[in-house]
Formats: structure tokens, sequence, C-alpha cells
């Protein structure tokens, strides 16, 4: 059952996972490019990217729905009905982005609000209202690629994401250290950089979907996004996109508590975080593929499906991240090295990447777990779940572990393990239980 499984789903993870790891490997060369500028550049963009990735992922969650609805209607043998979800996943997604927006303009005041100095408020504030301006390019081209993979058509998303690194690694360099005449922007200008490549997205993929040669078949242009789809991607959304913000805002204050430390502090611990989440996009393109494959499971009704599609699903990604996780035990000081030349940095980053070798595992099968659960339309538990997990005991953790036990870094690095673990457990029983039952469509 799970054999017939592993194939499909590594297939369509692949692209997925190189689309998933562009997001990332931008944000990673911006971080690598900034590193070199200086420790106080680096904190700053650290300081400055850790809301917006959680406001991203609030948005990345809320439009999941998109390739839940997607996959099922496909796999029910509708296929004219998804342009209509693609439409009204970029009428939510549009107005969800300008709002976003306004946030990350009064970025400064955010972090002043939660105690950072204003030194490291004013330099992060600056980078998170560069990234805002980005921020309805992100979310227009999650809808396209969301949809898109809900086809099983992974393809598009992951070239365009891959040209988009380039556009953004020749913008670091002009950028970041003031080439070709322009002036040395430093962190504000690797904000600026990853803005301008994602609009850049943004534009080619929405392009792509109105013009691809299958537009017909999948009612592209004819479908209509009515307000009952609109419903059902806000009732799926709600819960998948408070659970994803739940678990970044989580993450995000291990950031914000590194600040505490000190600049030295937060620079590396934003190494070993960006590492980590690096990494991570491997668990998140399995997991987006497990879904797809659970959700045409369910619109087949097939249930003997939906448990191979989940236990293939689970394999896989414990098989990955455990060679992802050996590299951070046996080769911390390559990777860190990438980064920054500073030793001052790199004997923070250090501690907090060897714990994360111990903990991917457990971060990646969390990861599959909550996807074949949503999949099924199971939204409101894995969302009870992260907020469990994340709060209620990766957080306090990692506070006591990092300040009260004076462990630093790998404190804080420990206080997510506890909640990975705790969310791959609750999950896991979860989604046994799910699966012993008929599954009705979302």
């Amino acid at each position: 059952m799970i054999r017939g499984h592993l194939w499909p789903t590594l297939k369509l993870a692949g692209p997925v996972i190189v689309a998933r790891s562009g997001v990332l490997i931008m944000m990673t060369v911006d971080t690598i490019m900034t590193g070199h500028a200086g420790g106080d550049e680096l904190a700053w963009f650290g300081i400055g990217l850790s809301p917006t990735i959680a406001l991203t992922l609030l948005g990345l969650g809320f439009l999941l729905g998109v390739s839940i609805l997607s996959s099922q209607a496909d796999g029910a043998g509708e296929p004219e009905r998804t342009g209509g979800v693609w439409k009204a996943g970029l009428r939510h997604a549009i107005p969800l982005g300008v709002l976003f927006a306004v946030i990350c303009l009064f970025g400064e005041e955010l972090l002043l609000l939660i105690g950072q100095s204003p030194g490291l408020s004013e330099g992060g504030g600056r980078v998170m209202a560069m990234l805002g301006y980005g921020m309805p390019a992100v979310l227009i081209f999650v809808t396209c690629s969301f949809y898109l993979e809900g086809l099983s058509r992974p393809l598009p998303g992951m070239l365009i994401m891959l040209a988009a690194n380039i556009v953004n690694l020749g913008l670091n360099w002009l950028l970041i250290h003031g080439h070709a005449g322009l002036p040395a922007m430093g962190a504000e200008g690797a904000a600026l950089a990853t803005t301008l490549a994602r609009w850049m997205t943004a534009v080619v993929i929405l392009a792509y979907v109105w013009w691809m040669p299958s537009r017909e078949r999948f009612g592209v242009r004819t479908a209509s996004a009515t307000p009952e789809i609109g419903q059902r991607i806000r009732r799926l959304g709600f819960p998948m996109g408070l659970a994803m913000f739940v678990e970044v805002a989580a993450f995000m204050a291990m950031t914000q508590m590194a600040g505490f430390l000190g600049n030295d502090a937060t620079a590396g611990y934003q190494i070993a975080h960006n590492l980590v989440a690096l990494v991570f996009m491997s668990a998140i393109g399995l997991g987006a593929a497990t879904g797809v494959r659970v959700g045409n499971a369910v619109g087949r009704g097939d249930l003997p499906g939906v448990q191979g599609a989940s236990a293939a699903g689970v394999a896989l990604v414990a098989l990955v991240m455990a060679v992802f996780g050996s590299l951070f035990l046996f080769m911390p000081e390559t990777l860190v090295a990438a980064y920054t030349p500073q030793a001052a940095v790199a004997a923070f980053a250090l501690p907090a990447l060897t714990v994360a070798g111990f903990m991917m595992v457990f971060d990646g099968g969390q990861a599959v777990l909550v996807n074949a659960l949503r999949a099924t339309g199971d939204v409101w538990f894995p969302m009870t779940a992260q907020i469990v997990s994340f709060w209620v005991l990766a957080a306090p953790a990692a506070w006591y572990l990092a300040f009260e036990f004076g462990y630093g870094t790998a404190g804080l690095m420990g206080g997510i393990f506890i909640g990975v673990v705790a969310a791959t457990v609750l999950n896991g029983w979860r989604i046994l239980r799910v699966a012993s039952r008929p599954i009705a469509r979302a």
C-alpha cells in the first residue's frame, strides 16, 4: 500500500521542494551576503525578517485551501471547476497582502513594543518596511503555485522561483555593497532586492496560469469565483492560517528572545534558524505533495489511498530529514562559515545548530502529518495541536532553557525541539484516527 505511493509522492515533491526551497534560498542568500556586510547589518536583517516570515506564513496557511479544493476537484474528475478556486484565491490574496504591507510599515514601533533596543528596532524596522512592499506579490505567487500544485503541475512554480533567485543574487550584489554606482544599503538593500524579485515571480506566474495550454480544461478563464468557493477557502483557511501563524510566531519569539542576548547572539541564532528553515523546505515540499496525494484520494473516496499516501509521506520525510540532520551534527563549522567569518557570531550559531541536528526528523514528521490532516478537511485539530505544542510547551521551555538555565541559543533551539516532538505525537495520533473512517470532501 505504501510502496505504490512512494514514487508518485517523490515525483510530485521534487519540484515543490525546489520551489519552496527557492523562497528560503533567497532569504539564505540575503542572510549570507548581509552577514559579510557586518554583524550589525545581519542582526538588523534577522530581527526585521522574522515578523515578515510570520505574516507570510499566516497568509500562506490561509490560502492552502486553494491547493486542497483544487486537488479534490481534480481527483473527483471535475477539473473545470478548479479555475474558480484560483480566482477566489486571488481575491483573498491581494487584499491580505496589502494589509500585511501596511503592518510592516510600523515595524520599528512593533519591535520597540516587544522590548528590543532602539538601535536594533530602527534597523530592523527599515528592513521590515522594505520587505512589506513585496507582501502582495508573495501571496499572489503562493496562490498561483498552490493552484498548480493542486493540479499536480508544480514545475512552473519551481522554474519561476529558480529564475527569481538569480535575479535576487544580482540585485543583492548591486544593493547591499553598493556596486555600479549605487549606494551601499546593507540589510535594507537585501530586503529591496528580495521585494523586487518577488514582484517578478508574481507577474510571471500570473501570466503562465492565464495562458497555460490546458487553461480551457481547468476553466481558468471561464469558471467563476462563486461566493460558495470563497466561503470554503475561508472555512479551511482560517484555522490553517492561524495554525501556521501560531507555529511561526513561536519561532519568531525565539528570534526576539535571541535579541535579549545581544547582537552577536541574534546574528548567530539567525544563522542556525536559517539553516533549519532551509532544510525544512524539504519537509514542506514532501508535506505539500503528500497533501495533494491525500486530497486526490479523498476526491475519489479512496480510504486506503489516504492511508498509503500519508504513510509514504512520513517515511520519505523521516529519511530525508535524517540525512540533513546528520550534516548539522558532523559539519556545523563548515555550514556556519558560509555565513560569517566572525568567531563571536559563530560561537552562538554552533550550539543551536547541534541541537537542531537531533530535531530535524521530528520537525519534518509533524509538517507532513499536518498537511495530510488538512488534505482530509481536518483543519481544527492541527491548529489546536500547534498552539499546545509551540506556545504551551515550546516557548516557555525555550525561555527557561536559554535564560534560567543559561543555555543561550542552544536553549532557544531546545524549546523548539520540545515543540516539534509534541506536534509529531499529537498529529500522528490524529491521522491514525481520521484515516480509519470514511472521509468526505471539504
